[in-house]
């Protein structure tokens, strides 16, 4: 096991810190010192001197002080002399607010024996993590501070999973019975929300599959990796799910709008077989040649508006013969 690097005075914009060894969880609001036992520290990189702490961080390999400092916010992850890095996505948090449609970066790097948290934007997870490392008996190994922050991430994620699913499930519900039924239009915000948590599952499964692959990670973090990939893995079946079950309702949805449309067009279609013959009727006794029938006789309009309403009836009963009418 690796030393524990040593902390020099700065001020890195520290949001929140615990000292977490033996077996109690202490707030700390400094960084200029070792801790006896494992450390998390949670950094703000709007923070100008966060930069030159990390700079002058012992023990914190080249590319992983990059990554943390780049402003890159693709989900990555690496691996360098037993120091793990990584770049992971979860939703902004805005005036004790969960938006689901913002997404955030958070990094970290994870030393034997020290957590560094970093992000440019208030992100819900960092809050919870706080919350439980409070409450917490302390952490005594790397795996137990990757499995707090990574399963905090998880839990949201499968929070708004389960919200799509319901929110899902009610409009299924009033589409089948038949009131406010919803239309396509109504479906845009739940497909928004659900392609978010999608990218963010997608990149979350790569990072776990590149530290899985990674040789350089530490024995002692590998059955950690693998049973948060299993759970990344599970959330990812999930969001199919609540995939599948989007378009299925979109497709009964446009079903019962080419019906609807299919029945209005019917219905057009009919009125117009049913007045075609009147029109015809009404059209030649409007011409103004001779040798109309009726046009001396003091009942032709009667005699013309009888005649066109019975070609109407007789259509209409051609048509019903026919099996054109529906009943």
């Amino acid at each position: 096991m690796a030393q524990t690097p040593q902390l020099y005075p700065a001020e890195p914009g520290l949001i929140w810190g615990f000292d977490l060894g033996g077996g109690a969880a202490r707030p700390t609001d400094r960084c200029d010192t070792g801790a006896d036992g494992f450390r998390w520290l949670h950094l703000s990189l709007a923070h100008q001197g966060t930069t030159g702490w990390l700079d002058r961080l012992d023990g914190l390999p080249e590319d992983i002080r990059d990554m943390l400092l780049s402003s890159d916010s693709h989900q990555l992850a690496l691996v360098d002399g037993g120091v793990v890095g990584c770049v992971v996505h979860d939703f902004e948090r805005d005036f004790e607010q969960t938006d689901a449609l913002q997404i955030g970066a958070l990094r970290f790097a994870l030393l034997p024996r020290l957590m560094i948290t970093a992000r440019l934007h208030p992100i819900r997870s960092a809050d919870i993590v706080r919350h439980r490392l409070a409450r917490s008996r302390g952490i005594e190994e790397p795996a137990e501070a990757l499995e707090l922050l990574i399963g905090t991430i998880a839990d949201g994620i499968a929070a708004v999973v389960r919200e799509l699913g319901l929110d899902v499930q009610r409009i299924e519900d009033a589409l089948l019975d038949g009131r406010d039924p919803p239309t396509a239009r109504g479906l845009i915000g739940i497909r928004r929300r659900h392609a978010h948590v999608h990218r963010m599952l997608d990149g979350l499964r790569a990072v776990f599959r590149r530290l899985e692959d990674d040789e350089d990670l530490p024995e002692d973090m590998l059955a950690t990796v693998e049973k948060l990939s299993q759970r990344i893995q599970a959330l990812g079946a999930d969001s199919q799910g609540v995939q599948r079950q989007i378009l299925q309702l979109r497709e009964e949805i446009d079903i019962q709008v080419d019906q609807r449309t299919n029945q209005n067009l019917y219905i057009l279609s009919i009125m117009t077989a049913l007045l075609l013959p009147a029109t015809f009727i009404t059209g030649l006794f409007g011409m103004n040649t001779g040798g109309l029938p009726w046009a001396q006789n003091a009942h032709g309009t009667l005699l013309a508006t009888m005649l066109a309403l019975g070609t109407a009836g007789a259509t209409y009963m051609f048509l019903r013969f026919m099996g054109f009418m529906r009943r």
